[in-house]
């Protein structure tokens, strides 16, 4: 059974940084496409990145691209998500997810709060 933990979220100031991780077990990571998606407070899920299985091709939102970086440690199981000059409207709560077609894999999020 796939299984995801998300972490890394919590409050920051506009411009800050945060860094999450999304551990992974149950399944063969190094196999899988891994997306991150959010959730605004209202909202839908919105897809935010995407990294190849051997980690050579980063795909990014207009939203976020120049901003977020997406990175995987295949050795560890373990998907990153580096968010700089972050703004008010990156607030949400953050999944990770394997790509099957769907985020129905997603763990149970983080939340990332920007705000003065």
């Amino acid at each position: 059974e796939m299984h995801l933990v998300e972490s890394g979220g919590g409050l920051v100031q506009p411009g800050g940084s945060l860094r999450l991780s999304c551990a992974a077990s149950g399944f063969d990571f190094s196999d899988y496409l891994m997306v991150w998606v959010r959730r605004a407070p209202g909202k839908g899920l919105e897809w935010v990145s995407q990294i190849t299985p051997a980690g050579s091709v980063t795909t990014y939102a207009d939203s976020v691209k120049g901003r977020f970086t997406v990175s995987r440690d295949n050795a560890k199981n373990t998907l990153y998500l580096q968010m700089n000059s972050l703004k008010p409207e990156d607030t949400a709560i953050y999944y990770c997810s394997p790509w099957t077609g769907n985020y129905d894999h997603r763990g149970q999020g983080t939340q990332v709060t920007v705000s003065s």
